[in-house]
Parts: C-alpha cells; sequence; structure tokens
C-alpha cells in the first residue's frame, strides 16, 4: 500500500529537495505541495493524503495551528530547523505523531513517515531531550497570547481590542510575563518566550 504524502514548507528548493527524495522511496507518494501554512487545510480536503509533514515556521500559519485543523484528517509530521522545546510539547498537544529537525536524512524522514502511517510515533531524540529539561511553561494562555501579540508589534490598545480585555489587564498579563521569565522588559520577555518556543 502507498503512502500519500503532502508537503508543505515554504522553501521551494527543500520543498522540491525533500519531494524528490521521498519519492525514491518504495511506497511513498508526494500528491500535493503546498508552500504556505494557510495553503495546508485546502490541499488536504483535495488531495486527502495520508501524512502531512510541514515545516513548522511558514508564512500564513505556523505549521503548528495548520497542524491543529487537519489532525483529524491525517497523521502529521512535523520538520523543524528550530529545535526549540517548546514546539514539541505544543506539536503533542496539537496532534502530531511525528517531530524531528531538517537536519534528518531522507531515510530517517521516510521511517517517521511509514511510523506515524502505521499509528507509532517517532520524535526526534535530541528534541524530545530538550523539551523534557526545560520543562512546562509557566505562562498562562492569555499571557502567550498578550506576549505572541507583543512580539507582533502590537500596541497595548490593539492587544486589549484583540482579546477583549481592558488595557490594564493587558499591562497585568504582560508584567506578569516578564515576573515568570525573570525578564527586565517585555522584549526581553518575548525573546526568552519565543527561544524556548513556548509563543
Amino acid at each position: 500500500m502507498t503512502t500519500r504524502v503532502l508537503l508543505a514548507d515554504d522553501e521551494h528548493l527543500i520543498r522540491g529537495a525533500i519531494a524528490a527524495l521521498l519519492d525514491l522511496e518504495d511506497g511513498i507518494e508526494v500528491v500535493a505541495q503546498v508552500g504556505r501554512g494557510d495553503e495546508v487545510v485546502a490541499a488536504v480536503a483535495e488531495h486527502r493524503p495520508d501524512v502531512a509533514v510541514l515545516d513548522i515556521e511558514m508564512p500564513g500559519m505556523d505549521g503548528l495551528s495548520a497542524a491543529e485543523q487537519i489532525s483529524a484528517q491525517c497523521k502529521i509530521v512535523i520538520l523543524t530547523s528550530l529545535g526549540r522545546p517548546g514546539y514539541l510539547r505544543r506539536a503533542m498537544a496539537a496532534g502530531v505523531s511525528g517531530f524531528l529537525g531538517k537536519d534528518a536524512s531522507a531515510e530517517e524522514l521516510a521511517r517517521a513517515i511509514r511510523k506515524v502511517q502505521g499509528g507509532g510515533r517517532y520524535l526526534d531524540a535530541e528534541l524530545a531531550a530538550a523539551a523534557m529539561a526545560a520543562g512546562d511553561s509557566p505562562l498562562t494562555e492569555r499571557e502567550r497570547d498578550a506576549l505572541r501579540l507583543a512580539g507582533d508589534g502590537a500596541t497595548i490598545a490593539r492587544i486589549a481590542g484583540e482579546l477583549h480585555l481592558t488595557e490594564g489587564t493587558v499591562r497585568n498579563y504582560l508584567s506578569s510575563a516578564m515576573t515568570k521569565l525573570g525578564a527586565q522588559n517585555r522584549l526581553e520577555a518575548i525573546r526568552t518566550a519565543q527561544r524556548m518556543g513556548w509563543i
């Protein structure tokens, strides 16, 4: 039986190379390729892959957000060049079955695809160890939302509007996040949370 694969990566050359290498593998066929995260849901509906291989960082929508929307339709393998510990935890929560670095070989990616298609999990050992060592995010969902929007350059007023909160409440969430992360200012808190993969 052939495993049908969808590839999503915004780097055309990398996506093409991965597709060419996977097409050389017995029992794996790349049925669709997209270059943006916000194209994943429609491509899954159209092509009905068994496994979606998603880059974590893409324009339009990141791979984890796309994974949340398609986890009921197919198995998911996340590829990342960013070994942030929080990403692995978020990926597992989003229904992802495979998680490995972009430095993996084509053979390893093929093994991951076959394993998740068979109902198993495939995790990069180094990323898994880093995630376990880092522990859980100390941030609440609202603190993460406020930091994420602040990291995108949103003002306090805009964050308050998007989250349906008062400006004072937004300031409290940002202050609380800074305290939890041991940050001197908002920018330092954003960088720490991003480095850990918590936002």
